[in-house]
């Protein structure tokens, strides 16, 4: 093969560029130019010999004929229109032309037009006229003259290549291109371009005139920035629908470009346009792939999640979404694994329009979903595969399942439906419904694998999210379980509490309060705080509030307790860390190692005898104390280390209270924010709380408002006490020598007092009881001692203080024994009983009831 530059040159060869190319190139060999004179109507008023030889026809049967006798394609009249405009625009043209020969073949003919100088006056001999016998040129200039140069386009230098090979390859092109001159009216289009819109609907008009409206307007601003700057527009992109089927919707890219005459004027525009469909749908799917990742999942709420995938549905998939879950889904239970046999319970989750309000969707979000067996949804979940409906017709499920839906169908415009099966780790969990109603063309196969990819990624997202729900309605219903469900401060204090669980994914924490009744109607009040959130949290908690309550029923002084609690602590954390040997080596599985589980205490107890209160703390913050007046004071409390440290002791410290007085107990929760610090928070607590003559629960209401402005970031506890007290009416006390004859006369002291009081129906038993106490502290005790009888309104209680360190128990007496029997006695008669230390001795107490039966005494005795 030979190269460009050594081949031989072809007899009458120039060394002139290619044909029409405007530039000093188009240098012809005139010698074998074929010439025609053309006037301005296109009639051939000279011929040369030249011509004849090209084309055979003499000059006889030419000369006086139009020029247009002498093309050989249909349709060519127009282009040869569009060319005069153009000739008469740019004074020529050069191009590729299709001549039929006298012997009826074809020859292409590289043609140059050039405008003929010096033409005399209008109306000499061969002028056209028009038919009223003036010149006519098409233009107003009646000696228009037109030169006419071909040659065989073999002849042209690259010619064979450039022209014969260029045209034909450029109207076959498998892209559509079009040329419009400078008044941007189509001059030609390519094949493609012409099977959308015929060449008589095209050449000679403006895009305004040939595309739709939106698609012209931006052709039009683009080819007037391209022709007047001259700087090309490359890949601009469109969606359009095919005038095959104006349903179905297509993308396109076009590019424009501006075409330069002789002496680089401007000769008009050309632009290109490829199909991009499939480029532009694999990016559109890949775009709503990367959007639902970002979008679905956002939180662990089932609900908001099915309303995520909607959401990122609409409109890029479809017109209306709606995601149907099994209500079993929405509570958190575990679904049956493999496809759904029959009609679930189903909730609407979540929808998307692409009309404000959802006009068309029916069940609003929350609502029960009804399905017939034979619908669309039932059949997917019953296949756990996608139901494509491409078209919908009067036959469809859809119309004829149910009425009123397919009304519905008929008022929205519903064209295409699709229902795919929201499935995650083998269990089916829902479906989720696709419609298009405005959005051209059905849903396609490319459509239902994008579903199934968007609905699968967010299935996962809905099922850690069940599970989630699962776990923490678990964890809640623990929490609730363990907290108290009912305060209650006896005659000593009116109790209010309230309790807000941290805003955290687990939604629960180790924060909790107690009201405890003591003995000698006194109350304690306990609140704490472990560290951490979630149900190991919440099971520490629950361990912590039992300890606090069985300690607190050994009336241990609070700096005790919270010593004993310390321990309890520490043997936990040293359990985690040894990773509880016992069960691991029982079942063989290794328990996991957990991290420090540290925890906080308040321990406060009200006596409403004395009406002192003694408290003590391990890192938890100090207690707030309201007078009756309304000042508010946190008293200077040591604050001790928190449970699980076991390095320092704690220290108590006591007040007396004025009746009438408010106790705030509270956790760090309520007053600390991620915007606010302790000082700032205990301040506003101190407001709200100063509010004198206000209930309990207004000024519970109050703080909580002052303080908690949004979802607390840690759990938030307060618990109010509104102390009482017991005066002399309430409360009658002798001492009494230590001599076994005082027995007597104790027990008329407290038959009087019952008297008194109006307890005669007690007389019986607190006789007995107070008889078997007085004589326990004379045989076991040491003087002096004493004998307090508290009168509550539900109960009556019973103490007899003595000096003595030895605490009382039950024990079975045998039958010949004469003693042994007073505790049990005792313990029969009454509610309960017990035991606690004083710093001088003990004191023995038991309580009963107004309202309790009295008991068979000879009985018990017996």
């Amino acid at each position: 093969m030979t190269s460009e530059t050594d081949r031989p040159e072809r007899p009458g060869d120039g060394a002139g560029g290619r044909v029409g190319d405007g530039g000093d190139r188009a240098a012809w060999d005139i010698t074998m130019a074929a010439v025609a004179e053309l006037d301005a109507r296109g009639t051939v008023v000279a011929w040369t010999r030249a011509a004849e030889r090209l084309l055979g026809y003499p000059a006889g049967e030419v000369l006086g004929h139009g020029a247009l006798e002498l093309l050989a394609v249909a349709g060519d009249a127009e282009r040869a229109a569009a060319v005069a405009r153009w000739c008469r625009a740019g004074d020529g043209w050069s191009g590729s032309v299709a001549v039929r020969h006298r012997d009826g073949r074809a020859v292409q003919l590289a043609v140059q037009v050039s405008r003929v100088a010096g033409i005399a006056e209008a109306g000499t001999e061969g002028a056209g006229t028009a038919d009223d016998g003036e010149p006519d040129d098409g233009a107003g200039r009646g000696g228009e003259r037109w030169a006419v140069l071909a040659l065989e386009e073999w002849r042209v230098p690259g010619g064979g290549v450039n022209q014969l090979m260029l045209e034909p390859f450029l109207a076959q092109a498998p892209v559509g291109m079009a040329v419009l001159d400078t008044e941007l009216r189509y001059v030609w289009v390519n094949d493609v371009l012409e099977r959308l819109i015929p060449l008589e609907r095209r050449l000679g008009r403006t895009v305004g005139e040939v595309l739709p409206p939106e698609e012209a307007a931006a052709f039009d601003e683009r080819m007037k920035r391209v022709l007047a700057t001259g700087v090309p527009v490359m890949d601009y992109e469109f969606r359009s629908p095919t005038y095959a089927d104006p349903t179905q919707e297509r993308a396109y890219s076009a590019s424009f470009f501006r075409l330069a005459g002789p002496h680089r004027r401007k000769a008009g525009i050309w632009y290109m346009v490829i199909d991009v469909t499939e480029r532009w749908r694999a990016q559109e799917r890949l775009a709503l792939l990367n959007d639902a990742s970002a979008r679905i999942g956002s939180t662990l709420d089932v609900t908001r999640t099915a309303q995520e995938l909607a959401d990122v549905a609409v409109p890029a998939l479809a017109d209306f979404a709606a995601v149907d879950l099994l209500d079993s889904v929405l509570r958190g239970e575990e679904p049956v694994p493999g496809p759904v046999d029959s009609t679930p319970t189903m909730r609407r989750s979540g929808q998307r329009s692409v009309r404000e309000g959802c006009p068309e969707a029916g069940p609003a979000v929350g609502e029960v979903v009804r399905r017939a067996p034979s619908s669309a949804v039932a059949r997917c979940l019953l296949s756990g595969e996608p139901v494509v409906e491409s078209q919908l017709a009067a036959g469809s499920s859809w119309m004829t399942e149910d009425p009123q839906r397919a009304d519905v169908v008929r008022e929205f415009g519903f064209r295409s439906m699709m229902v795919a099966p929201v499935r995650a780790r083998g269990v089916t969990l829902g479906a989720a419904t696709f419609v298009r109603s405005r959005r051209l063309g059905p849903f396609a196969a490319d459509d239902v694998r994008l579903a199934e990819e968007l609905v699968a990624r967010a299935a996962v997202c809905i099922d850690n999210a069940r599970r989630f729900t699962r776990e923490r309605t678990a964890a809640r219903m623990m929490q609730r379980s363990l907290l108290p469900h009912a305060l209650a401060g006896g005659s000593a204090l009116d109790v209010a509490s309230w309790y807000y669980p941290a805003d955290a994914p687990s939604g629960v924490g180790g924060d909790w309060f107690d009201v405890i009744p003591l003995s000698g109607a006194r109350v304690a009040l306990v609140v704490g705080d472990v560290v951490g959130h979630g149900i190991d949290a919440a099971a520490t908690m629950g361990r912590l509030r039992t300890a606090v309550r069985t300690l607190a029923n050994l009336d241990l002084p609070p700096d005790e307790l919270l010593a004993r609690l310390d321990d309890l602590v520490i043997g936990l954390m040293e359990t985690r860390r040894d990773g509880g040997s016992a069960a691991g080596e029982d079942d063989g599985t290794p328990a996991t190692p957990m991290g420090f589980m540290g925890a906080t205490c308040l321990y406060v107890v009200y006596d409403p005898v004395s009406r002192r209160c003694t408290m003590a703390r391990a890192g938890h913050l100090p207690p707030a104390v309201v007078a009756p007046d309304g000042t508010v004071a946190f008293p200077d409390l040591p604050a001790g280390p928190p449970l699980g440290l076991g390095a320092l002791p704690f220290e108590p410290a006591e007040l007396e209270l004025a009746e009438g007085s408010l106790l705030a107990l509270y956790t760090n929760g309520l007053l600390q924010t991620g915007d606010r610090d302790l000082g700032v928070g205990m301040s506003r607590l101190s407001r709200a709380l100063a509010a004198p003559g206000a209930t309990l629960e207004e000024v519970g209401r109050n703080a909580v408002a002052a303080l908690l402005t949004g979802p607390p970031s840690d759990d938030a506890a307060l618990l109010l006490a509104r102390t009482h007290a017991l005066g002399t009416g309430q409360v009658a006390s002798w001492d009494l020598p230590t001599d076994p004859a005082v027995v007597a006369r104790a027990r008329a002291l407290a038959g009087r007092q019952l008297s008194v009081w109006g307890m005669e129906p007690l007389l019986f038993t607190t006789e007995l009881v107070v008889s078997e106490l007085v004589t326990n502290a004379i045989r076991h005790g040491g003087g002096p001692i004493t004998l307090r009888l508290i009168r509550q309104d539900a109960a009556l209680i019973c103490e007899v203080f003595d000096t003595g360190s030895t605490a009382p128990h039950l024990r079975h007496a045998r039958t010949t024994d004469e003693g042994g029997r007073g505790l049990l006695i005792v313990a029969q008669l009454t509610r309960r009983w017990g035991t606690r230390f004083t710093a001088n001795g003990k004191i023995i107490w038991a309580e009963q009831g107004h309202r309790d039966a009295l008991k068979d005494a000879a009985a018990v005795v017996l």
